[in-house]
């Protein structure tokens, strides 16, 4: 019975339908938003008006297709394909390997009639026909009157690579689905931070008590004043608020600790620092009010003590000044930083405020995932090598040669007739 059962998990047929099943399931886990608030649903899947019909966000739910890669049922098919993939090499590519390496003589002129290419000589030397077959790498094993060589058995060894790589990228992946976690933090320039707002996370996480500080952040722009590229001076601190790691990320270059990703995803300015003229400092938020490709921040300061005139300032950049406006909507004029201005009450601004967003992640699986796709790009490469085999009997004064491939089937045949030509 276990013997079935094993047959049936090693079938080729049933590996193709576990991962057609895993294909459907990955369609959906890409059609639906992963990872996402219970509100996200219920604006895009209502119940009054399902999508397709029948794809509402009580379903979603139900079904766990808002977290698709870490529910139960597609672990179950990651370990059943995994498992078919194993039980397949121990029952059918480990033996054909052991085959090939065995030496398989073969004894009456019969048999050579089954072979690719075969063929019956009387004029060449035995000895030089050796020589020849020697020549062109062939391993030889001798038997009285009977030869049988071989090359290319790394060849063989192929589908075994595949199927352990393809093991090693399903292993990843459940750990990573597992253990896994990412968290997303908006944070003020010279504030610390700690791993807080958790987007999401496997079933054994456990969130690391990591802190962190942004020393510094700002932003390089081109001669067009667009944007270049956003930096964050990035400091890690232990349990005491001691710095042990420190790094300038940007995008696509990230820090590192303890197998901790910090990204940089975002920026944002959250307001402008004042000093009046008493030297009195002062806060005024910023918001704001355009969108993610056109960044417009606004904030108001009244010049009264009544609070009910005062100046608006626009800025839509982190290079030091921002523009300033009357309650009619003049323009005024661009106030730098450190730069006084003189209306019905004078200040200076002092420092625009901003606020940098990391993505931090923590992924266990990548490493086996790396390296079950350098295994299986080996593998590939390996393929390449054809496993050719060579038959030789000499009976009297004849001698019966034949030969097959696994590939490469023309070529074979022109090495063939090289070393039977007279």
């Amino acid at each position: 019975m276990k013997q079935r059962i094993f047959k049936i998990i090693a079938d080729l047929r049933f590996a193709i339908i576990i991962l057609l099943l895993i294909a459907s399931v990955s369609v959906i886990g890409t059609i639906i938003e992963q990872d996402q608030s219970i509100e996200t649903y219920k604006l895009n899947y209502p119940i009054v008006n399902p999508v397709f019909g029948f794809l509402s966000w009580d379903r979603i739910l139900l079904f766990g297709f808002d977290h698709v890669y870490k529910t139960w049922w597609f672990i179950t098919l990651i370990i059943l394909f995994g498992s078919s993939l194993l039980t397949c090499t121990i029952l059918q590519q480990v033996p054909v390997l052991k085959v090939s390496r065995r030496c398989q003589f073969l004894r009456t002129p019969k048999q050579f009639q089954r072979l690719k290419s075969s063929s019956q000589l009387k004029k060449l030397k035995f000895t030089n026909l050796l020589a020849r077959i020697k020549n062109t790498d062939y391993s030889l094993f001798h038997q009285k009157q009977t030869i049988y060589a071989y090359k290319g058995l790394s060849g063989r060894m192929a589908p075994i690579i595949v199927h352990l790589s393809m093991i090693l990228i399903l292993i990843g992946t459940i750990i990573g689905s597992l253990n896994g976690f990412k968290a997303q933090e908006i944070i003020p320039k010279t504030e610390t931070f700690h791993i807080q707002n958790i987007l999401s996370n496997g079933q054994i996480t456990q969130i690391p008590k990591v802190a962190g500080r942004i020393n510094d952040f700002w932003i390089t722009y081109t001669k067009q004043t667009t944007i270049n590229q956003f930096y964050s001076d990035l400091s890690i601190l232990n349990v005491d608020g001691n710095e042990i790691d420190r790094k300038t990320i940007y995008v696509n270059s990230p820090a590192k600790y303890n197998g901790i990703f910090f990204y940089q995803t975002d920026w944002n300015l959250i307001g402008l620092r004042i000093k009046n003229s008493s030297s009195t400092f002062s806060q005024y938020p910023l918001i704001n009010f355009g969108n993610s490709s056109n960044k417009i921040w606004i904030t108001w300061i009244p010049t009264t003590i009544n609070l009910d005139t005062g100046l608006v300032l626009l800025i839509d950049n982190l290079q030091g000044y921002c523009s300033l406006y009357n309650e009619l909507g003049e323009f005024l004029g661009n106030l730098e930083v450190n730069e006084s201005i003189n209306t019905n009450v004078s200040f200076t601004l002092v420092d625009i405020l901003s606020s940098t967003g990391l993505q931090i992640k923590r992924d266990p699986g990548i490493p086996l995932i790396y390296s079950g796709f350098l295994f299986l790009m080996l593998s590939t490469l390996i393929s390449y090598i054809t496993y050719s085999q060579i038959w030789l009997i000499q009976e009297n004064d004849k001698i019966f040669i034949g030969g097959t491939t696994t590939r490469a089937t023309f070529d074979f045949e022109i090495e063939f007739l090289k070393l039977i030509k007279i």
